[in-house]
């Protein structure tokens, strides 16, 4: 009980957890007028003593607690936040329905609850926005002290220190050289060494450790960061916050060791039944629905220039299989015969007129419903590449073999992260969160690329 007070009893905490649950028992309740309004007693007589709202509304808090919504960063919107909240969404959901068997009695009508899962996440999301721009230097904080003074140390500092709204605050790094001790590491510096860390813990309120020693054959402090978890100290990996923070995992500081030892990389073979599933599904309801759309397509491709409608090319696949991707012809016919295979750059002068358009649009890459539907490719997934530019960047790159572990996508983590680049520099830094998302891949996750790849789609971002 005392890490519970100490981690959620400030007087501060406990009014943005009742201004929630107002916030809660509320949308509950307009969710109800909104499906009855005042037919035959509206709301009142559909929950007279209110009891089924405050079911509701307390589902949703206890589920938010056990994903961690209410530790001090997550009061600030962003993408891990984002991820967080969707889940436990779906989490109170399904317990409702667990409720809702044992108790009848408080069951909610289907037309109500639907209306919550909708507006109860997005006036959460709102509501902490809001409070994030009104309330900045009064949100709580969680004090953070970093293990290590190497390049690794330095880059979490920097960005902790770089992001006041990242709901951290930077207390200093521990380094077991005395020498070190008040050396600026970025700001603060060195604030103590290994057998300090017990105090230092207990006196400025630590909430995260961060262990981002360059060389992990170096003697850790596991007594102190033992002793240090279980007082309530939330201790992790400094590749792990780093990968959570961008969205990436940075090749300099990928190690075998961790991946395999990580949080991640998990039930492979499930996921892909499950991905497979649901590709099959919104494929063939794409192709349907776009179907008139790509009829126009073709017949401009074929009014401006000679030449097949299709274009057919060898790709890489899953497990390294070459396999024929289908998209609509873009550039003019035989646009490689002179140059051989050549990264297709931004300003491209092969591509005709219409393929401007079409790739802006990415109406060029309709016809890869088909490579869906066939199962060479997913929905979302890393970008698939020519055998000639993989065999390079397998020369060039280290562990680019990983991406071919899952089927290539349609669209992507590092399409929609990433800006366009045509270069073995940009091929890495599109790896990077290739291998974030194989390590993390779930259908929430592919659910947010979805969206990020129509807002990339309507506004041009990184069309190809």
């Amino acid at each position: 009980m005392p890490f519970i007070f100490k981690r959620y009893g400030s007087r501060k905490f406990i009014l943005y957890w009742l201004s929630e649950f107002i916030l809660m028992f509320v949308i509950g309740l307009v969710a109800a007028h909104i499906r009855l309004k005042f037919d035959n007693g509206g709301v009142f007589a559909y929950d007279p003593t209110f009891l089924k709202t405050i079911v509701l509304s307390l589902a949703y808090m206890t589920a938010f607690y056990y994903f961690d919504l209410y530790m001090p960063d997550m009061y600030r919107p962003g993408r891990n936040m984002f991820m967080r909240l969707i889940s436990a969404t779906f989490v109170a959901t399904i317990a409702l329905f667990a409720i809702f068997y044992i108790m009848p009695s408080l069951k909610t009508w289907r037309g109500i609850l639907l209306l919550n899962i909708i507006l109860m996440p997005l006036s959460v999301l709102i509501w902490r926005t809001i409070l994030t721009k009104i309330k900045m230097k009064e949100l709580p904080r969680k004090n953070v002290l970093v293990i290590g003074t190497g390049d690794l140390a330095k880059k979490i500092g920097k960005d902790i220190y770089s992001t006041p709204d990242s709901g951290l605050k930077l207390v200093g790094f521990i380094d077991d050289d005395p020498s070190m001790l008040g050396v600026s590491i970025v700001n603060p510096g060195v604030v103590g060494g290994y057998g300090d860390i017990g105090s230092i813990a207990q006196t400025k309120g630590i909430d995260l450790i961060i262990v981002a020693l360059a060389d992990r054959r170096a003697k850790l402090p596991m007594y102190a960061l033992l002793d240090c978890k279980l007082k309530g100290v939330q201790v992790e990996e400094g590749e792990t916050f780093n990968e959570r923070q961008h969205g990436n995992i940075p090749l300099n500081q990928l190690k075998p060791s961790w991946m395999v030892f990580s949080d991640g990389f998990k039930s492979l073979r499930s996921r892909k039944l499950v991905k497979r599933a649901l590709d099959l599904v919104f494929a063939a309801f794409l192709f349907v629905l776009t179907a008139p759309l790509m009829l126009l397509a073709a017949l401009a491709i074929k009014l401006e220039s000679k030449g097949p409608v299709i274009f057919k090319q060898v790709r890489v696949g899953e497990n390294g299989k070459d396999f024929n991707i289908y998209k609509f012809r873009s550039m003019s016919q035989d646009a490689e015969a002179k140059s051989g295979p050549v990264w297709a750059g931004a300003q491209d002068n092969r591509v005709t007129r219409v393929g401007k358009f079409m790739r802006k649009t990415r109406i060029d890459e309709l016809p890869q419903l088909v490579n869906v539907l066939k199962g060479d490719m997913s929905f979302v997934g890393p970008r698939p590449e020519r055998p000639f530019f993989v065999a390079k960047l397998k020369e060039e790159i280290p562990y680019y073999n990983i991406r071919t572990v899952v089927k290539p996508g349609l669209t992507g983590w590092a399409q929609v992260r990433y800006p366009y680049g045509a270069t073995v520099e940009d091929a890495v830094e599109k790896l990077q969160y290739d291998i974030y998302y194989i390590k993390n891949m779930s259908p929430l996750l592919d659910m947010m690329i979805f969206f990020s790849t129509i807002k990339v789609v309507l506004t041009g971002q990184g069309a190809r």
